[in-house]
């Protein structure tokens, strides 16, 4: 906590050897949490009936204008067939346009038109509002630890694609 006081899940001598139940409550922390960092976005998703793909695709391919198809797959996790129908949509409703590639005539490149980088930033907003709050009140120190616990979690493979997509986009 930013006061000093240890939270709930115990002083910072006892982070190395946490018990199971400061464990679960950090599991818990991180459910809430996601909620309250997706209500935003998802209230504005409702509205045109979209979810959470497609937000997710929307933020990537605004990071990584130009992206495949199949780096989009690669980053989302995704099947080919539910990447698509996403697309479809977003396509159609003139959010996301697709280009053949130019080396490769096979490939999709893909990149927001003006009125998915207005949703984009609508929806980027909002969650970097909140963030700017939360990474305010922790500190930095706070920050730079949360970052760590994050990049910990992921397998070998989102690491990857994580510090490919910072590198890229850089």
């Amino acid at each position: 906590m930013s006061d000093g006081r240890p939270g709930p899940f115990g002083g910072g001598e006892s982070l190395l050897f946490l018990t199971d139940e400061q464990l679960r409550q950090g599991i818990e922390a991180m459910f809430f949490a996601y909620r309250g960092f997706t209500a935003d976005p998802d209230r504005i998703l409702a509205k045109l009936a979209y979810g959470r793909a497609h937000h997710r695709a929307i933020h990537f391919i605004n990071r990584a204008p130009g992206t495949t198809v199949n780096n989009l797959l690669s980053i989302l996790g995704v099947t080919k067939q539910s990447l698509n129908r996403v697309l479809r949509t977003l396509i159609a409703d003139g959010l996301v346009e697709s280009r053949v590639g130019t080396v490769d005539k096979r490939e999709r490149h893909l990149f927001l038109t003006e009125q998915g980088h207005a949703l984009e930033a609508q929806l980027s907003d909002a969650q970097r509002e909140r963030m700017r709050a939360a990474y305010k009140d922790a500190g930095p120190e706070a920050v730079q630890g949360f970052r760590k616990v994050l990049e910990a979690m992921m397998d070998a493979d989102m690491r990857r694609a994580y510090v490919k997509l910072r590198e890229t986009s850089s």
